[in-house]
Parts: C-alpha cells; sequence; structure tokens
C-alpha cells in the first residue's frame, strides 16, 4: 500500500470519551457531549504548526 502525503493536511486520531447520549443514559456514564467535543473541535481547528500522526485524548497524545 502507498501513502501519499496531502500538503497542508494533518491525520490524527481522536478519542474523545465517554459520552452520555440517549445510547448511554441507561448506564448513567459519560460526560456532556460538549465536554467530548473538546478534543475534536481541538483537532479539526488545528494550525500549520500542530502535530501530526499522533492519537490523543483530551489531556494529550497517548501511547500506543
Amino acid at each position: 500500500m502507498t501513502v501519499t502525503l496531502m500538503p497542508g493536511i494533518k491525520f490524527n486520531a481522536v478519542e474523545p470519551g465517554t459520552t452520555a447520549t440517549d445510547l448511554t443514559a441507561a448506564f448513567g456514564v459519560g460526560r456532556t457531549p460538549e465536554e467530548s467535543a473538546r478534543v475534536v473541535v481541538r483537532f479539526a481547528t488545528l494550525g500549520a504548526d500542530g502535530p501530526a500522526g499522533t492519537f490523543q485524548d483530551e489531556n494529550g497524545e497517548v501511547p500506543w
């Protein structure tokens, strides 16, 4: 498989955590959708100097 990098495009994976939704409400777990969205929005709006090729959660890079 050949991977061609696109100039100006960053590839990262994010883990927003357990989110309280209609599906998980019966379990009483998770944070609000707004809280879970923070890491997603942060990476969707990365500047040119932001990281690439990482796996991140709200606390930073997750080792894997």
